[in-house]
């Protein structure tokens, strides 16, 4: 087990810490932001917009994540937050959700691209493994943290999570010990698939090029993200269930993303025609005319 702080310190009579966990997110943004400054690149973008984009996008998209989470606990049942609400503000406790960090992130990136005359749809495209890839980087916090683990297992590489850090039904120690008892490393499985399909949207983006139209890289970032989390649910028992309902909010909402990004791919295509959505260019300069000019 490794300490989740780093080190601890006093300056001025207040108590410093720095955790792992806030390291470990902040290398995530830092190797996701390469990344999609690069992917910005390979489409012939302005060279480091990603760079500035940071400054506002990952406060926004920590605020988001942190709200979300803390929604989705309460609208499980849980009352943590509520007899505490201080407890909303640490965040080096662990308590992010990805969801809320992508809706925010989005939304000031949009009004950011705005402002700087900058094709949205090209961004869309070039975070797309950007959000796989470092939230897979990410999930290390969540081993070190003890939190995100899956139900008991035999298999070799369960991993031992200690007493403090059980959850229900695994906190009778004489049914399930803490020196013998393993566990499904979820966060691992998710860091897999992440890893995966991440490189995978980066080599599709490669072999093929312009002959991806704008959009297609985020929309299978949507299905990528939304069918892993579905199947990883099934090893997620710490997520809060719709009351009355065998549901978690959070395999609801990934299963929509996934339906959404193929049939979008399928419109997008022009698999299937829907009156009222428009197929869209084929290009990022079809899309905005004046892209061109932008660039130089």
């Amino acid at each position: 087990m490794i300490d989740p702080v780093i080190v601890s310190f006093e300056l001025f009579g207040i108590q410093f810490a720095i955790h792992w966990y806030g390291v470990i997110i902040a290398i995530s943004v830092m190797v996701g932001a390469f990344i999609a400054e690069r992917q910005v690149m390979l489409r012939n973008g302005p060279e480091n917009f990603v760079w500035d984009l940071l400054i506002w996008v990952v406060p926004a998209g920590i605020i988001g994540a942190r709200l979300w989470y803390v929604i989705n606990d309460m609208a499980g049942g849980s009352q943590y937050f509520i007899e505490d609400p201080a407890r909303i503000l640490r965040v080096q406790e662990g308590g992010l959700h990805i969801y809320g960090a992508v809706l925010f992130g989005l939304l000031v990136a949009w009004w950011y691209a705005r402002r700087r005359k900058f094709n949205f749809w090209m961004l869309l495209d070039a975070v797309a493994p950007t959000l796989l890839i470092a939230q897979a980087v990410g999930r290390i916090a969540n081993f070190i943290n003890q939190e995100l683990y899956g139900p008991p297992t035999n298999l070799p590489w369960g991993v031992k999570i200690a007493a403090e850090n059980r959850i229900p039904p695994w906190t009778d120690l004489s049914i399930f010990p803490v020196d013998s008892t393993r566990f499904h490393p979820t966060f691992f499985y998710e860091s897999f698939w992440n890893l995966v399909m991440g490189g995978l949207i980066i080599w599709l983006v490669r072999k093929y090029g312009n002959k991806l139209k704008p959009g297609t890289a985020f929309y299978m970032w949507m299905v990528a993200a939304g069918v892993g989390r579905v199947w990883l649910e099934f090893f997620r028992p710490d997520q809060p269930l719709i009351p009355g309902t065998a549901l978690s909010y959070s395999r609801v909402i990934a299963f929509l993303l996934a339906l959404v990004g193929i049939f979008m791919l399928l419109v997008r295509y022009e698999k299937i025609k829907v009156g009222f959505i428009s197929a869209g260019p084929d290009d990022y300069a079809k899309h905005d005319k004046k892209w061109k000019a932008r660039k130089k």
